[in-house]
């Protein structure tokens, strides 16, 4: 297949990789790509959030699947415009993309089908702001209604630090209070075609700044797969992901379709196993929010475990066959990313310092370095935003996934960047 992958971030670094994997029988383009992905592929400096000129683009190049990474080009109608066009596309259209880019929509579709998630007041004005938060009381939870790029939401004690973030966004918007849940956090990935559903492996991403969950929220410093806890809690991980696809994705992909707006594409759910009971459940499954598309940094920890080819997956959903090829299966291998960012991430990120040792990271046995946000310039390799790159490793357990994967970091330089070193501790012990 002719495959065109829309974005520049890791996350699309890691679907372009997992599409090679499965040999050369792709002619695959990405657009715009990063320095990273340049080495991989071809790239071609296209607009991803137009529609027109993406759809131009595929018709023009005999594109026959397009595969859309971030979320920005889906809120914007890119899907809606491709498939006008009669050209398979992996993501939803921009009503159903409204899942993520609408807080207040997501909690809407979760209400009208039963989905169980947190209490929330939508406020637009910083009196009905100050207002749910006493409702509420601490911790304080305040997020963006709309897209804010990995910096929208504020989890914190302080209630002056709420009213900030919440004055922040109110003037172009209205914002989310919602009640603190307390408890471990999962996200899972759920491929649909509008009308099957079929779950992908569980991962856990990191989105405090620093170790031991300190600092401010970010976009992801780090994730791991599976979750080999989740058997404490469930009778296995699959118990998990079957009470989740029954509970969470199906009601919501049914919910969607009812509305007349389908989702074709990959449903992002972030989840929580608070310790608050319902009934007879001790499980406590709660949905936090919902994206629209694969979740970064999970993407780079889920995809390297995947035995199916992923193309064969997206082509069915892009063209509603997902019911005629076999579930998802993944490797018994374990995967652990950790992102290197930029000094002042994710305040005002310091950009443009040269990277080196890219390369001796990515010849560690067991690993590969993932591009966020880089570019060549001058013949160097140098960080073009916060989060400038993801190293993943793989391993038969999660000691050695953990030992590659920071070996691998150690070799990579840039000046004034962090990252986290306890991605997977947990687990490893």
């Amino acid at each position: 297949m002719k495959i065109l992958v829309l974005g520049s971030g890791a996350r699309e670094h890691a679907i372009v990789l997992s599409l090679l994997s499965e040999g050369e029988q792709h002619e695959i383009t990405a657009a715009p790509g990063n320095a990273g992905i340049g080495r991989a592929v071809g790239t071609v400096d296209l607009d991803a959030n137009d529609p027109v000129a993406v759809a131009n683009h595929a018709i023009a190049h005999g594109i026959d699947l397009v595969i859309i990474g971030p979320e920005a080009p889906l809120v914007a109608g890119v899907a809606d415009e491709l498939r006008e066009q009669g050209i398979p596309v992996f993501g939803p259209g921009r009503a159903a993309a409204a899942l993520e880019g609408s807080k207040s929509f997501a909690k809407h579709v979760m209400e009208e089908a039963g989905v169980p998630t947190g209490r929330a007041v939508r406020a637009g004005t910083s009196a009905e702001v100050e207002a749910a938060l006493d409702e509420f009381g601490a911790p304080y939870v305040v997020k963006a209604d709309g897209l804010a790029a990995g910096k929208g939401v504020i989890v914190t004690s302080d209630r002056d630090a709420a009213v900030a973030h919440a004055h922040a966004f109110l003037g172009s918007g209205s914002v989310l209070v919602e009640e603190f849940l307390d408890g471990q956090e999962v996200s899972l990935f759920f491929v649909s075609d509008g009308h099957t559903v079929v779950p992908l492996s569980p991962a856990q991403d990191f989105k405090r700044a620093g170790d031991g969950d300190t600092g401010p929220n970010t976009g992801g410093m780090g994730a791991y797969s599976p979750l080999p806890w989740l058997d404490g809690a469930f009778d296995s991980e699959a118990d998990f992901v079957a009470e989740v696809t029954e509970t969470v994705a199906r009601p919501v992909i049914r919910r969607l379709a009812e509305e007349q707006t389908p989702f074709v594409g990959l449903l992002y759910a972030g989840l929580i196993l608070t310790s608050k009971r319902e009934g007879d459940s001790d499980r406590g499954i709660r949905v936090i929010e919902f994206n629209a598309r694969f979740g970064d940094p999970e993407t780079q920890v889920v995809l390297p475990r995947l035995a199916t080819p992923l193309s064969e997956l997206l082509f069915a959903a892009a063209t509603g066959t997902l019911d005629r090829v076999e579930p998802p299966r993944f490797t018994d291998t374990v995967a652990v990313t950790v992102v290197l960012a930029s000094e002042n991430y994710p305040a005002a990120p310091v950009t443009g310092r040269v990277i080196s040792g890219v390369d001796a990271a990515d010849a560690v046995d067991g690993v590969h370095v993932a591009h966020a946000a880089t570019a060549v310039r001058d013949g160097e390799l140098v960080a073009t935003g916060g989060r400038v790159l993801s190293v993943v490793a793989v391993g038969s357990d999660f000691t050695e996934a953990r030992a590659r994967a920071y070996t691998a970091i150690s070799a990579i330089g840039l000046e004034g960047s962090h990252h986290r070193s306890d991605i997977a501790a947990r687990v490893a012990d």
